[in-house]
């Protein structure tokens, strides 16, 4: 797949996610770094974003916020067209488990827990489904990413790919419109960063739902549908 730098969406196009003027400062007084500078972005379900950078350029303080994690100093965030950039806690808390699957670097498993009862733990704090369910939803998803004969292994028994991929079945948990995925590569080895990307992007695409990563990896950017390149907190 050949990646396209661009930022077009057709008109008419439903959006999974939007995004106008970001602007985002950390830090306090002579320390104070204006991070993001006006960032605007759009989503389609379906796509797969790369956004790529220099470290520091902002790349993932934007992510933090397309997923409600933080809040901007000025700006919006949409996600299926509902405005959430400056909504209480509690909402943004219910429209991440609802709308939003984080694939992080690092898995993040909860180690003492079995494969399945990881993928599980979104569903549960969702509510939406029986015990049964949610059992066999997760069922479903590990045999999906390849693991179909050891959803009862703990995370301790699994190796940094597997454990990875039971990452990327917890991130399409509750069916997400958006997968949002900080290096989910940058900590495995060639073989599995590709099966790992692989896996993410199908079953993504499968299920009509949009990717954006952040990634270093040029091999990874360029088997994305759009390329968004970043630099001192802004797409250029």
């Amino acid at each position: 797949m050949s990646a396209v730098v661009s930022s077009v969406v057709p008109s008419g196009e439903k959006l999974a996610l939007r995004c106008t003027g970001l602007h985002r400062y950390l830090g306090q007084g002579e320390g104070r770094v204006h991070v993001l500078r006006g960032v605007s972005f759009e989503a389609q379900p379906g796509q797969v974003y790369a956004i790529v950078g220099p470290s520091g350029c902002g790349k993932s303080t934007l992510l933090y916020l397309l997923g409600l994690l933080d809040q901007p100093d000025a700006g919006e965030i949409a996600i299926d067209g509902q405005l959430m950039s400056n909504s209480e806690d509690s909402v943004r808390t219910a429209a991440r488990g609802l709308h939003i699957g984080f694939v992080f670097q690092f898995h993040f498993l909860m180690l003492e827990f079995s494969a399945l009862e990881n993928v599980m733990m979104p569903m549960r704090k969702l509510g939406k489904l029986s015990p049964a369910a949610m059992a066999e939803r997760a069922h479903g998803l590990l045999a999906s990413v390849g693991l179909g004969e050891k959803t009862h292994r703990l995370g301790t028994q699994l190796s940094g790919g597997e454990q990875q991929r039971v990452a990327v079945a917890r991130a399409l948990a509750n069916q997400p419109a958006i997968i949002l995925a900080d290096e989910p590569t940058g900590n495995l080895d060639v073989k599995n960063s590709a099966m790992v990307f692989d896996l993410l992007t199908r079953l993504a695409k499968e299920n009509g739902q949009a990717v954006i990563l952040v990634t270093h990896n040029p091999e990874i950017a360029n088997r994305c549908d759009l390329v968004r390149p970043m630099r001192d907190g802004l797409f250029v």
